[in-house]
């Protein structure tokens, strides 16, 4: 498949949390509720096994069972994304060519933390070795200096990688640097798939043309970042606007409660999708922790956020 037959991913792509039992195993059997939700919400597809997944966490056995019950869940209207990043191209490449097998929609590789690469040359070549694994699957970079500290210039990325990986479909852009997810964006006339990253900003790259989007916070505030993007769409700034402002009111909650991961994932329990601990080195939050922080969403009402569903 090139890149001129790929369709662009558009709408919400919620990046989901693993659900765990209580002994920290890996909990397949809640994916299926777990995928239901999120297409009851009118979200558009799920990138699996990444930051919020919990993925280097994970043994590649079990991200290969995650990752295959998520593609069970998979239609014309669900797109997985398999996230299949980790210090070696070479298992990175296994995990790759085992999506590709299960029938994923496509495959995302962040860039590696050891011995991190430090030319956009190194990184494109960690890359193609990754992306051959799935050679018909769309490849995309996840670019997320926070994480993997690799912070390389992407549009010199895309420009070396064309030549070398023919399935590179663009990148998942989780970076702040708002100029250069411009520059990607307009390159080559609007050919690359760019992918917004930061949920607390999802109005600033709609400004910039972006018609896709991974977040964490999709997992429960879809029906909001819906109603956001329906009202830029139709040209209610202040509505979007305001809308914005509602999710930075709740994630300046998330971050006070440890971020994305480690504050994101006792609020699926919130909302009675209990997905379980997180895994060490990330911590847990404690009873009273927990019961402070759903006294905090409340106060903000976040709880009646999730209820309004829009048509798209």
């Amino acid at each position: 498949m090139n890149q001129t037959e790929r369709q662009k991913l558009t709408g919400l792509i919620a990046a989901p949390f693993t659900p765990m039992d209580k002994r920290g195993e890996i909990n397949t059997g809640l994916i299926e509720q777990y995928a239901t939700k999120l297409k009851k919400d009118g979200v558009g597809g799920a990138f699996v096994c990444g930051t919020t997944g919990e993925g280097m966490l994970m043994t590649s056995e079990e991200r290969k069972a995650v990752a295959e019950k998520w593609i069970e869940q998979q239609n014309d209207n669900f797109k997985v994304i398999v996230h299949v990043g980790t210090t070696s191209a070479k298992q990175s490449k296994k995990l790759a060519s085992h999506a590709e097998k299960a029938g994923a929609y496509a495959v995302g590789c962040m860039g590696p933390m050891f011995l991190k690469p430090s030319r956009v040359e190194d990184l494109v070549a960690f890359c193609a070795e990754v992306a051959a694994g799935a050679p018909d699957l769309p490849f995309y970079y996840y670019h997320i200096p926070s994480v993997s500290n690799v912070n390389l210039p992407m549009l010199e990325f895309l420009d070396l990688a064309k030549s070398v990986i023919p399935n590179l479909a663009g990148i998942k852009f989780t970076y702040r640097n708002m100029m250069e997810m411009f520059q990607c964006l307009r390159a080559e006339e609007g050919k690359w798939d760019i992918l917004h990253g930061f949920d607390e900003e999802l109005l600033c790259g709609l400004s910039l043309g972006a018609k896709g989007a991974v977040g964490s916070t999709f997992n429960y505030l879809a029906p909001l970042y819906l109603k956001m993007m329906k009202a830029f769409q139709n040209g209610n700034m202040e509505q979007a606007r305001a809308l914005q402002y509602q999710s930075i009111k709740f994630i300046e909650i998330l971050i006070d409660y440890g971020g994305g991961v480690i504050g994101g994932k006792p609020v699926m329990k919130m909302i009675g999708l209990d997905c379980g601990p997180l895994r060490a080195p990330a911590r847990n939050l404690s009873p009273e922790e927990f019961n402070q922080y759903e006294k905090e969403l409340k106060m903000i009402g976040f709880f009646d956020w999730m209820k309004e569903r829009v048509k798209v």
